[in-house]
């Protein structure tokens, strides 16, 4: 990959927006699928870019009809759909900005962030959605329509139909693409609020399209149009807004929606998609999946790990151009007769790239699908960056998160924190300059709030959020990550939190993997056994406790968790313990737990 500088790619997609690549893209792909999805029966159904253009054009002479114009704020509240998409690239058209934002949002979050961007429409999925504004309706006066998308029986005098836009005589797409300039606001990124209220992340069109134009040179395909991919994440989160809305507007990808994300696993096997992209706990479910699978037959799954065992190296060796003949013969032979038919069972079978990245991945677990033939890679970035800072899709290095993307420069300020700067960079926080003031400085560089550290081929690894290190009772720093990386294999384990800033050592709290618990019951003829008492299960506990020293020799005597705390539940993301994409809120998981941790330390 030839090295681009952020002014050359700047150079290179001079004039280009959301609307303008659209309706290139409708017309050079008009027949191709360009929306998928299943009905509740179970049935395919799709629209093509001719269809998914024609009802933009409709849906944005509507808006313009309802008094919606440039610069204008439209909030989304809806699951992933179809319908989505129109309503989201129909605003584009009118010059106006739409806004997603998380479906769980209470209706105190939804009072600030449309009272936050001055919203003048709210379109939301149906009558629960709805009763979540009815409370705070009166508190929001900028706030002029709701329009429903499933209104049931809601009184049209709450909220019209969204069926209503489509009705309007469709606008003319090329002459409406017009409006919109590369330096207009496109759409505001919430932050998932950690700490505080969200902050609403500024990004222009420029942004959108350096962003994509990198993405592309990185990926590298030498024809996007067509591929195939699922959206099943929240439409707010800047990863699926980036991957499968705006890559689609400008490459012509083939979108299929999942609008429930607990059924991604079905849906990978429907869509078989050649691009996919999945938080580490998708991946982590997936490979809890298939072991506890294969835990049914002993001697299949002893088999199965000895050849996964065996494709390590030779993976390797094979990305990185240093197999000879005998080396890829044996890969090819194991994925033959023992991987091939898996990526087919779980419908990854014609995955050319695989993506993973928002939390940090286990090593071991993201080389052990590259063993087993799923191209996985890591992506690393933030909302601030239009998503991603640092990814190499091909020359992959477990445990790291790749080299710069095209055009933009990434670096190591004096204290280790990674920052960056390119045309991928945000134009700021919505009505907040001291924040924004915080994130860049005046040379127009993104601190990210990450240590990194970076190797002799200019690959980044991120050792830890900058303000999450444990500093212990006794001023050791540790990095809560990288341990939690290493529980996360452990037998039975999904997700774990390491505790012990301020304290004399180091401790963790565990939760169980429900499918890899399951299977372990039904091995020990314990089918029925719930996960609240699989937690507090001798046996349960003792195999933990059993791989732990191991998984603890490769840190220090002072970094090593010394006890650990199984509790009865699974995190939920988009809960006090998880955000929506599976990042550990540790303010809410210390709350909800500070009895289980006092424990831990008596």
């Amino acid at each position: 990959m030839n090295p681009i500088s952020s002014q050359e790619l700047a150079q290179e997609i001079t004039g280009r927006t959301i609307p303008k690549a659209f309706v290139a893209t409708a017309r050079s792909c008009a027949e191709r699928p360009a929306l998928r999805w299943q009905t509740d029966e179970g049935r395919g159904e799709q629209w093509t870019f001719a269809e998914y253009a024609e009802r933009v054009a409709r849906v944005a002479a509507g808006y313009r009809a309802r008094g919606i114009g440039p610069g204008d704020r439209i909030v989304l509240m809806l699951r992933n759909s179809a319908e989505f998409h129109m309503l989201d690239m129909a605003a584009y058209f009118v010059g106006a900005v739409p806004i997603s934002i998380y479906n769980s949002s209470s209706p105190e979050q939804i009072e600030f962030l449309v009272g936050h961007c001055e919203a003048r429409l709210a379109l939301v999925e149906d009558e629960g959605f709805l009763a979540r504004f009815r409370g705070v309706r009166h508190r929001l006066p900028l706030l002029k329509e709701i329009g429903i998308l499933r209104p049931g029986t809601v009184a049209a005098t709450e909220a019209f139909p969204v069926a209503e836009l489509l009705e309007a005589a469709p606008l003319d797409l090329e002459q409406a693409a017009l409006l919109a300039r590369p330096e207009d606001l496109a759409t505001l990124i919430y932050t998932s609020g950690t700490t505080g209220n969200p902050k609403g992340v500024m990004l222009s069109h420029f942004n959108v399209a350096f962003t994509v134009e990198s993405l592309r040179r990185a990926i590298g395909f030498e024809h996007h149009a067509g591929k195939r991919l699922l959206s099943y994440l929240p439409m707010a989160h800047i990863a699926e807004r980036v991957v499968s809305h705006y890559q689609q507007a400008f490459l012509g990808y083939e979108v299929t929606s999942c609008p429930e994300p607990s059924r991604v696993a079905d849906y990978i096997r429907i869509v078989r998609p050649n691009l996919f992209f999945g938080v580490p706990r998708v991946w982590e479910k997936l490979y809890s999946g298939i072991n506890a699978a294969l835990s049914a037959d002993p001697e299949k799954k002893t088999s199965f790990d000895n050849a996964v065992q065996a494709a390590r190296p030779l993976a390797h060796a094979i990305t990185w151009g240093k197999a000879g003949d005998e080396e890829t013969k044996t890969w090819e032979f194991l994925d033959r007769v023992a991987f091939t038919s898996l990526r087919q069972l779980i419908g990854l079978d014609q995955c050319e790239i695989a993506l993973t990245g928002a939390a940090p991945i286990p090593a071991e677990m993201l080389e052990w699908f590259r063993a087993i033939g799923v191209p996985l890679a890591e992506v690393y970035g933030m909302s601030e960056s239009s998503g991603p800072m640092t990814f190499s899709a091909w020359k992959v290095k477990p445990g790291s998160v790749g080299q710069p993307i095209p055009g933009c420069d990434v670096r190591l300020a004096d204290d280790g924190e990674v920052i960056c700067r390119g045309g991928n960079v945000f134009q700021g926080y919505l009505n907040d300059p001291e924040k924004t003031s915080e994130a860049l400085d005046a040379e127009g560089w993104l601190r990210s709030g990450d240590i990194g550290v970076i190797d002799e081929d200019g690959y980044f690894r991120i050792v830890d959020r900058k303000k999450e290190l444990i500093i212990t009772a006794g001023g050791k720093n540790i990095s809560p990550a990288n341990l939690e990386a290493a529980l996360k294999m452990l037998p039975l384990v999904g997700q774990a939190c390491a505790i012990g800033d301020r304290r004399p050592f180091v401790t963790a709290l565990l939760t169980l993997d429900p499918d890899a618990a399951r299977a372990w019951a039904t091995s020990q003829g314990r089918a029925q056994a719930s996960l609240s008492e699989l937690a507090e299960d001798s046996e349960v506990i003792a195999l933990v406790e059993a791989a732990l020293a191991a998984a603890m020799a490769s840190f220090n005597h002072a970094e090593r968790v010394k006890r650990i705390c199984i509790l009865p539940a699974e995190w939920l993301p988009d809960s006090d313990c998880l955000t929506p994409t599976s990042k550990l809120k540790r303010r809410g998981i210390v709350a909800r737990y500070a009895e289980q941790i006092e424990a831990l330390y008596r």
